[in-house]
């Protein structure tokens, strides 16, 4: 009689010491992948605005460099993250009316600033021969200067706006906006500098007046689009309050 052979208790299967590591690194993998899509999703339009912005005067002067070195030089001698600071605390707290706020009050400082720095301007090629720069280089860089003051103010409100549309994620605006206005601005400077012959002066002209294109594009946006909405209510008296506290901490952040 055959004896039935006793195995023992069942064991169950030793699991797979590298089955969980593996999913930990799969779902690692893919929170890195959707972060990195996440940043080259807002920080790519926010290079090419940046890019698009500052090329203005570069086009400008590739137009005065045909007009010869003299030129040239004066145009290229002549060339608020507290409000991020501020925009992205109200925005991260969900006091979104507070956005428009802040903007408005920047604003306010910004071109507040922009009336001694014109100033300057205007008088910048006396204070350069000051200096010792050149008679004829400075007298250049003064002509360029002058004209590029109206152009002075647009850019403060032009700064303002980014900062305010940054801090809400919302970038792609910005991106069109500057396209636009850059591929404006290479007409303005045919126009003014080649075609009027206005020399340097329209090239700073032509700066001046793509930066006010560029403003009046976003003023458009920002008060037409729901995007916007919650975070822009119009011109407010609230924009007078505070502003010596604004303008503290907008010194400290230059520093």
């Amino acid at each position: 009689m055959a004896v039935e052979e006793n195995s023992g208790p069942e064991v169950p299967p030793l699991p797979n010491p590298h089955g969980n590591h593996d999913a930990d690194v799969q779902s690692l993998k893919k929170d890195i992948t959707k972060e990195v899509k996440k940043q080259l999703w807002l920080g790519g339009p926010l290079v090419s605005v940046s890019l698009l912005q500052y090329s203005l005067q570069m086009i400008s002067i590739m137009f005065v460099g045909h007009l010869g070195n003299l030129p040239l030089s004066g145009a290229s001698l002549g060339m608020g993250s507290a409000l991020e600071t501020l925009c992205g605390q109200a925005y991260g707290a969900g006091q979104y009316r507070m956005l428009g706020i802040h903007t408005q009050r920047a604003m306010l400082v910004l071109l507040g600033s922009s009336i001694p720095l014109s100033l300057i301007w205007f008088y910048s090629s006396n204070l350069l021969i000051l200096m010792g720069q050149d008679h004829e280089i400075a007298a250049q860089a003064g002509i360029f200067n002058r004209w590029m003051i109206p152009g002075l103010f647009a850019y403060a409100i032009l700064q303002c706006f980014n900062r305010f549309l940054q801090s809400q994620n919302n970038v792609f605006p910005l991106l069109i906006s500057s396209g636009v206005t850059t591929l404006v601005h290479v007409v303005l400077c045919w126009f003014f500098v080649i075609q009027q012959k206005f020399g340097s002066k329209g090239a700073a002209l032509a700066i001046s007046i793509s930066y006010w294109i560029n403003v009046f594009i976003l003023v458009i946006y920002i008060n037409l689009t729901k995007a916007c909405a919650e975070t822009w209510n119009g011109i407010s008296k609230e924009a007078l309050n505070d502003i010596i506290s604004f303008i503290k901490l907008a010194s400290a952040s230059a520093e």
